[in-house]
């Protein structure tokens, strides 16, 4: 005997079996135990949901000779007759393949002949919206007003391409992608009836890979198991068989691009190609990684959000610290573009090393949230410490002696509330939103004035977007909140052409020195 394959040895033949389609399911059991059955359908959705498969039992369930709880009994001759495909009174339609007016004309002359056994006559039209204008026309009239022995179920993936004519002659019903806990259960079930022993997070993955369709879920188990016949499946090696990625690459990419290392991370793309994984898929996995990474930076408790394990979860926590949550947004945005146009592009690694190279290189593009890459980045190498070039000997020669800088000097006294905030000015900047936190790292601290705290920056950006109202009241605020008392700021960019440290004196650096401290009177 032939091999049948699972999403066909398994379909579902009672109601009972269906899954994931609960509203669906109760409502048309209702109308069969009711006497309330409607003459015209409207089954849409996505693929792989079941449209086709309770079209059919509810065929069988109407013709039924002894339903159970508005379900098909199953062992009555016509029940039997309509699963194995053998029944005059269930006919199902390509319209992909029959979309002429003809076809349609065949199917009017048909409905005049009352079923020769059973109550119903049942049309199952599959991709109804493939039929041309004039087809549907054709069709209107016997849709509207057929014969009461007659029932029309219409199956659609694209409903916006029905007729409006079409639509309010027929009952709707959208069937819901199928979640993954759904899928994973009836995969598992399937599994054991077959004896295949498999890893719950392989499983799972072929589940998520079935992007809520039942049957593709089933023909992407059905082809691991048949790639590893007689073996235990596991997660690595359903990931070789679909050509996915571990998220431990994205992990290794994403710390790659983190350090704006593009041959590094090219290299990984190019170990990528050379295993031949499918680089629309990486695009989309990598989209939903940062995404998810954009989830955890948002919120502490994602836990039930995302469908991620323990351990990966950690992984993802920690590299959540390591980047700001506009930079991640970029990031997504970048990769959601990409998606699009790597759909219908014969030169897709061109296009997602482009794309990487911009991830790595924030100063190709001028958006805002480019703007505050680039500047996440010159504050982590202020932090590290920006090693000075060194000066050549011939560049020192030629240049001509100047009169000597003269120092800043530095206070006598420092006012207590200033030398309190100064004190205190790391813990006050975690206090502060994101954007603004990021600004205030490229400030120094110093002296506008008696009691004055000046923020001064090099960077015009940075000075003009502190210096609005509203971000020197968050600033004023949070100064206030952590030492108790509210402190004068002024916000002002470095305009003497010389380094700061030349002109303004760094309050961090000599707070620690044996300075007066001025007593508040």
């Amino acid at each position: 005997m032939s091999y049948t394959a699972l999403y066909r040895k398994f379909r579902p033949q009672e109601f009972e079996d269906v899954k994931g389609q609960d509203h669906i399911v109760t409502t048309l059991k209702n109308q069969i135990k009711y006497d309330r059955i409607g003459h015209a359908y409207l089954f849409c959705g996505t693929r792989g949901t079941g449209k086709t498969t309770i079209a059919k039992i509810f065929a069988k369930a109407v013709n039924c000779e002894h339903p159970v709880d508005g379900s098909p009994c199953g062992e009555c001759p016509t029940c039997k007759a309509i699963a194995a495909g053998n029944s005059m009174n269930v006919i199902e339609i390509d319209a992909a393949s029959n979309n002429g007016v003809d076809n349609i004309r065949e199917i009017r002359e048909e409905v005049a002949y009352r079923p020769t056994e059973g109550k119903y006559k049942v049309y199952i039209i599959d991709e109804v919206h493939m039929l041309s204008a004039g087809a549907f026309n054709a069709l209107l009239k016997t849709l509207e007003e057929p014969p009461s022995y007659v029932i029309f179920i219409l199956a659609t993936t694209e409903v916006h391409k029905i007729p409006i004519t079409i639509l309010s002659r027929c009952q709707r019903y959208d069937f819901h992608r199928i979640s993954i806990e759904t899928i994973t259960a009836r995969l598992s079930d399937i599994l054991k009836a077959e004896g295949v022993e498999a890893e719950e997070k392989a499983v799972r993955y072929v589940a998520k890979a079935g992007d809520g369709s039942m049957r593709d879920s089933l023909s992407l188990m059905d082809q691991c198991i048949a790639f590893y016949l007689g073996q235990t499946l596991t997660y690595d090696k359903v990931l070789e068989v679909l050509g996915a990625v571990d998220t431990e690459v994205f992990s290794r990419m994403l710390r790659e691009i983190l350090a704006g290392n593009i041959l590094n991370t090219l290299s990984l793309l190019e170990k990528l190609v050379i295993e031949g994984k499918e680089l629309g898929q990486f695009v989309n996995e990598f989209t939903w990684y940062l995404r998810n990474l954009l989830l955890v930076k948002s919120s502490d408790d994602v836990e039930d959000v995302l469908d991620v394990s323990s351990e990966n979860l950690a992984f993802l926590k920690e590299e959540a610290e390591m980047i700001e949550p506009e930079v991640l947004m970029r990031y997504i945005r970048i990769f959601s573009d990409l998606s699009n146009q790597v759909k219908y592009s014969s030169q897709k690694r061109i296009l997602i090393e482009i794309a990487l190279i911009k991830l790595c290189k924030p100063e190709m593009e001028t958006t805002r949230d480019a703007l505050v890459d680039r500047i996440a980045r010159l504050e982590q190498k202020m932090e590290e410490g920006i090693p000075v070039a060194a000066v050549s000997q011939a560049a020192m020669t030629s240049v001509q002696p100047s009169a000597p800088i003269k120092k800043p000097e530095v206070p006598k006294a420092i006012p207590e509330d200033v030398e309190q905030v100064v004190r205190n000015w790391k813990s006050i900047m975690q206090d502060m939103s994101g954007l603004i936190r990021g600004y205030l790292r490229m400030v120094t601290l110093s002296l506008g004035g008696d009691n004055v705290l000046l923020l001064v920056t090099d960077d015009t950006v940075a000075a003009d977007f502190l210096n609005t109202p509203e971000h020197r009241e968050e600033i004023s605020d949070v100064i206030a909140e952590r030492i108790g008392k509210e402190v004068e700021i002024k916000i002002a960019q470095n305009q003497t052409n010389r380094p700061i440290e030349e002109s303004y004196v760094d309050l961090e650096q000599v707070i620690n020195m044996d300075i007066e401290i001025e007593e508040d009177e």
